[in-house]
């Protein structure tokens, strides 16, 4: 089982332009019966996206952006995990000693705390807070 990074869930939306690992992964997934999982994290920071371009005046972009976040919401309304109370005891503990990444922290918090696998092209963030990673970008192979 796996949580998804916003990074990941973001390329997969270029569907036959995304990197072609990402395709694969999200295939086998589907193959494998894998349970996919997003954070209410990577929802927000899907949200401030749809929110920059519509603040820069591209109304088309957004709207096209808003249909697509809804469609993720919807397709993962199961599958979306909160931040609790147990998720911040976690993140407060990966934040010392080292403060950077404070959502990805967050995400890693999340994923440790539901035992899964966390998907992310961002290998580096979360190096050091003890949570398994598989970066789709290079290597598709589910674990």
């Amino acid at each position: 089982m796996y949580l998804i990074d916003t990074n990941v869930i973001s390329e997969q939306r270029k569907k036959n332009n995304a990197n072609p690992g990402v395709n694969k992964f999200f295939e086998n997934a589907n193959l494998q019966g894998q349970e996919l999982f997003i954070s209410v994290i990577s929802i927000g920071e899907l949200r401030r996206g749809v929110e920059l371009i519509r603040y820069r005046g591209d109304k088309l972009q957004a709207e096209k952006l808003e249909e697509w976040l809804t469609k993720i919401i919807n397709e993962y309304t199961e599958n979306i995990l909160d931040f609790t109370e147990t998720e911040s005891q976690v993140w407060g503990r990966l934040r010392v000693p080292h403060h950077a990444n404070a959502l990805d922290k967050q995400i890693a918090a999340t994923a440790l705390t539901s035992g899964l696998i966390l998907a992310t092209r961002n290998i580096d963030d979360f190096v050091g807070t003890g949570v398994e990673l598989l970066n789709p970008f290079e290597n598709s192979s589910l674990k």
